[in-house]
């Protein structure tokens, strides 16, 4: 069988669990991404679920924070880069202006 390699680098600890459940269900490793990228390259799209986690608090206070900033206008945008960028420009410059009034 004709084979190449793939040097992937993860976390220890996800390696150590994955290798314990593909052991556990009798399939080697190689097996369980061989799959996952044959799945990949049939269906062009990655699936993930994310069934038992939960978002931080800290991630739904700042999401609460957002979306009061979006329904009392305070939300900024821009046409590309370069215009976020002069917009961050001229925030600085008013920030150092008012730090050096005080």
């Amino acid at each position: 069988m004709n084979t190449a390699s793939i040097l992937i680098k993860t976390d220890p600890n996800v390696k150590k669990e994955a290798q314990k459940i593909a052991d556990d269900m009798g399939i080697s490793l190689t097996s369980v991404i061989n799959r996952y990228l044959k799945h990949f390259i049939q269906n062009k799209s990655i699936t993930f679920t994310v069934s038992d986690e939960q978002p931080t608090m800290y991630f739904n206070e700042r999401l609460k924070v957002a979306e009061e900033d979006i329904k009392k206008g305070r939300l900024v945008s821009f046409k590309d880069s370069d215009e976020m960028l002069a917009y961050l420009d001229k925030e600085i410059e008013d920030a150092k202006k008012t730090a050096t009034s005080h």
